[in-house]
């Protein structure tokens, strides 16, 4: 079920693909890094979701419970990953989304986010709808992510979409990149 979908200008037209929605469970290291996982049934798709915040000045419209994160989306069954940056808003019960614009960012971080913006885009969502911290948390990891346990992480379960997640098309650009002299 592919679909077009027009972002920003009335000319810019960005191909978004299917939408896949589903529960994330995500952990949030004390480190500022996250790990966890999407599951969406009765598909029986489960990624792996790993991300790091970027160490960056921070653009100074925003707010001091902002910053910017590098995830990426592993497909377990392919072995195949696909980055994305997003913004994470809400400390510790933490909301996903693309950067609407990466204006005002250091350089090397609006070249990343735009970068991605090419003929396709991953768009993320991502709402904390349980939050989980000290033995919950403790004991969930164990349960679900127990190379996790004892860090001392809060966990976060709630509602994730994604669309535009193409591990095929991801392998044939980097493919591509290489032969280009």
């Amino acid at each position: 079920m592919e679909e077009e979908k027009e972002v920003g200008e009335a000319s810019k037209e960005v191909r978004v693909g299917e939408v896949k929605e589903g529960v994330a469970s995500i952990a949030l290291l004390p480190s500022g890094s996250l790990s966890g996982h999407f599951i969406q049934l009765p598909q029986s798709i489960c990624y792996g979701l790993h991300g790091t915040e970027l160490a960056c000045e921070m653009e100074c419209s925003r707010g001091e419970d902002y910053r910017l994160i590098k995830l990426t989306i592993i497909d377990y069954n392919s072995k195949k990953e696909q980055t994305v940056v997003v913004e994470c808003r809400g400390h510790d019960a933490a909301r996903f989304r693309n950067i609407d614009h990466a204006h005002g960012w250091e350089k090397d971080i609006v070249d990343m986010v735009e970068q991605k913006e090419g003929k396709k885009k991953v768009l993320i969502s991502f709402e904390c709808e349980t939050l989980k911290s000290d033995k919950a948390a403790e004991d969930h990891i164990k349960q679900f992510m127990p190379k996790l346990s004892g860090l001392d992480a809060v966990v976060n379960i709630g509602r994730m979409s994604i669309s535009g997640l193409d591990f095929e098309a991801e392998e044939a650009d980097s493919k591509q990149d290489l032969s280009t002299p």
